[in-house]
């Protein structure tokens, strides 16, 4: 007799209030240029307005027009086109891609990796901090396809989305509001972190207030050992003696 495999999860997601935000309040106003445009193939779609779904798609995933061009992913985009697959999973695809695992999951930490995954897939910004401790707890312990499946599977997302229809910003703009919520799309890709990693370069004026580049130097280069400088200053040294010598002797031969 054969005993099932009950999945084993020592860290259950950890409970955490959901907040007043925009895309919990009732709407009742009539759809205009302010609503997000939904795309969905819950109607039939010709050629053009699949087109347009999945450019859709992959602007609120990768929140870049770009990614159309540099990070396309063929295949998944064949097995949509022959309805192999629902949007649902041509989402889950691109979530799981090399691309994203690189320009997303590898230059944050998981706590922001959870919050982008939050807003481009749910279509929402986080509640809380706790929030983004509870499901960073999830990829700790399932890895980033459990973590993008329990989103993908959660009772939010087959409520707003489906299978069918392409992720959203949910209510950016509430009725008789001047302001709205910021869109994602002004969200940076990664954080301070990983920017901080980066080597910097900047202009900078000299006493004389002529501006000279300060190129890219890594931070070595920018505060150097007192060993190298010792070195440098040596070389410098006997290369001026040596020119001098050169040239002490070019005299004496004439």
């Amino acid at each position: 007799m054969s005993i099932p495999l009950l999945e084993y999860n020592p860290f259950p997601l950890l409970e955490y209030n959901p907040l007043s935000q925009n895309h919990r309040v009732e709407g009742f106003e009539v759809a205009n240029d302010e609503q997000p445009r939904i795309y969905t193939t819950d109607n039939q779609l010709d050629a053009t307005e699949l087109d347009n779904l999945i450019a859709a798609a992959y602007r609120q995933i990768y929140n870049e027009q770009q990614m159309l061009k540099s990070h396309r992913q063929q295949v998944l985009e064949s097995h949509l086109r022959a309805r192999q697959i629902t949007v649902k999973d041509f989402i889950r695809g691109l979530v799981l891609s090399d691309s994203f695992r690189r320009l997303i999951y590898e230059s944050n930490n998981n706590y922001r990796f959870v919050e982008i995954c939050i807003q481009r897939i749910l279509g929402r910004n986080v509640y809380s901090d706790r929030e983004k401790i509870a499901w960073s707890s999830v990829v700790m312990t399932k890895g980033i396809i459990g973590f993008v499946d329990a989103l993908l599977n959660s009772e939010e997302y087959l409520h707003n989305f489906g299978d069918s229809t392409v992720p959203y910003q949910r209510r950016r703009i509430l009725p008789y509001r001047t302001k709205g919520e910021v869109t994602f799309a002004h969200m940076a890709r990664y954080g301070v972190d990983y920017r901080n990693k980066l080597p910097q370069s900047s202009y900078k004026g000299d006493r004389k207030g002529a501006a000279r580049l300060d190129f890219t130097l890594w931070a070595w280069q920018k505060n150097p050992p007192q060993s190298l400088e010792k070195i440098w200053v040596g070389l410098f040294f006997s290369g001026m003696a040596f020119i001098a010598f050169l040239f002490v002797a070019t005299l004496l031969g004439f």
